[in-house]
């Protein structure tokens, strides 16, 4: 089983540390709507992407109910 010889500084330590934080989702604005989501997906307000109808919402919230 192998030791360290030498402790690691606290620098070091934390600088490690440092790359496990946690970061919020970055999000954008839908073009459509306004509302947020994510970047490269439909909106899940709206369901369009890149200004095309792509999940037809109204048809969903419809059958839903």
């Amino acid at each position: 089983m192998s030791v360290p010889k030498q402790r690691h500084t606290k620098q070091r330590r934390d600088a490690k540390r440092d790359r496990f934080a946690i970061e919020p989702i970055k999000t954008q604005t839908c073009s459509k709507c306004g509302k947020e989501k994510l970047s490269h997906r439909v909106c899940t307000h709206c369901g369009f992407y890149k200004g095309n109808e792509v999940v037809n919402t109204i048809k969903k919230v419809a059958k839903k109910k």
